[in-house]
């Protein structure tokens, strides 16, 4: 095991409005809320992965059931090690984006889905 599944990412025009809809389907709590971002936790107690909502400018949503538009979708998969886990990834057919900050790095799956190593905070 590379590392374990933290958060799943839903990009959406409105962050506050998509986090109190799923809150509110899965009986989970808002633990951060603002215009870009915002998470939900599951409703058990110290639970993972969080549901988190990403504000994209001039989102398109995806069609259902053609491919046109695709789901916007990416998975954040926490590790210990970051240049770790970035070689694991790489070694079994990632491919590194070079997008990414000092908690985060971002890459592609073998099919182009995009997916982000994490630290866990301290």
């Amino acid at each position: 095991m590379i590392g374990s599944l933290d958060v799943i990412v839903l990009d959406c025009p409105d962050t506050r409005a998509l986090a109190r809809f799923w809150a509110e389907v899965i009986g989970g709590e808002i633990v951060q809320f603002d215009d870009d971002w915002a998470e939900v936790v599951l409703p058990i107690e110290g639970s993972r992965p969080l549901l988190a909502f990403q504000h994209v400018d001039d989102y398109r949503a995806p069609e259902w059931p053609g491919q046109v538009v695709p789901q916007q979708i990416h998975l954040d998969v926490k590790v210990e090690d970051m240049d770790a886990g970035e070689a694991a990834v790489l070694a079994i057919g990632a491919t590194a984006t070079g997008e990414g900050s000092d908690g985060f790095r971002v890459y592609l799956d073998p099919a182009g889905h995009p997916f982000c190593l994490i630290v866990p905070n301290d």
